[in-house]
């Protein structure tokens, strides 16, 4: 299903500026057992993103209503919703014309299928060597430019790695391809600082709230390679995966440990 500000369509303006210049923003949201998970958390990121971007979004309403249509069309099927608020049509150029209305993109995808495994014995990651731009303005949000992760993504091909880790310049970790990363040490939790890079997803922050609640002690600070490397537990997340424990990285095994398996329980519990 594919509703453009609120109509069933699939065309949009060639001059839309998300179009022609990635100016806007996306949601990627999971709907299981007839409801979006998350999506306060999501509209709030949305809302947010539209305001550091300058983007009038007024609408938020009229979306809400829109999503109910999507949930109720699926039923109970799980899928995909993804939402892509864009600046717009209007304005040749950079500089955008005034008074234009956002344009709300709202699609459903089907709910991909990964394997047991992911969850349970963990993943093979690897290590990208396309780096992360920075642009403390941008850092956060999900905004439509992901040409970096792009890139990235499409280092490899083989099936058998299911994520990649990118690093900025001074090779300090700062997120995977579609992905959170978290590491435990010496029984904390630590993830990387996002002030200049990166996407706060919303999985990431509902694991940090989770873990506060769980008494796990998680810190948001510069996390290099170094430290990568000689982590005690890795772990990545986002809205669909959830958590996927890392067990190897670069041909490094790693267990999936108690830190893990507890946020793991906890999450489940929480969606609950």
């Amino acid at each position: 299903m594919i509703l453009i500000n609120g109509l069933s369509d699939d065309k949009i303006a060639i001059s839309d500026r998300g179009l022609q210049y990635g100016d806007g923003l996306f949601e990627t949201m999971a709907f299981r057992n007839g409801k979006i998970e998350f999506l306060d958390a999501h509209l709030a990121r949305l809302i947010d993103g539209c305001r550091r971007l300058n983007i009038e979004f007024i609408q938020a309403e009229h979306l809400l209503s829109e999503l109910t249509i999507v949930c109720n069309n699926l039923s109970d099927n799980d899928a995909i919703i993804k939402v892509i608020v864009t600046r717009g049509s209007g304005g040749r150029g950079y500089l955008a014309s005034q008074g234009v209305e956002p344009t709300r993109i709202i699609s459903t995808h089907p709910l991909p299928i990964f394997p047991a495994q992911n969850n349970q014995a963990g993943i093979k990651v690897r290590l990208c060597t396309h780096i992360l731009s920075e642009n403390a303005v941008l850092a956060g949000i999900k905004h439509l430019n992901r040409l970096d992760q792009i890139l990235a993504r499409n280092e490899w091909r083989d099936s058998d790695t299911a994520e990649g880790i990118m690093l900025d310049k001074e090779r300090y970790v700062i997120e995977a391809t579609m992905s959170n990363v978290f590491i435990v040490k010496a029984g904390e939790l630590f993830t990387p600082l996002l002030d200049m890079s990166g996407v706060a997803g919303i999985m990431r922050a509902q694991i940090i709230l989770l873990a506060e609640t769980l008494n796990v002690s998680v810190v948001e600070t510069k996390i290099h390679i170094d430290d990568l490397m000689a982590a005690d537990e890795i772990f990545l997340s986002n809205s669909i995966i959830g958590i996927w424990p890392v067990a190897e990285m670069d041909n490094k095994a790693y267990v999936v440990g108690p830190i893990t398996h507890k946020l793991q329980d906890g999450l489940q519990q929480a969606k609950k």
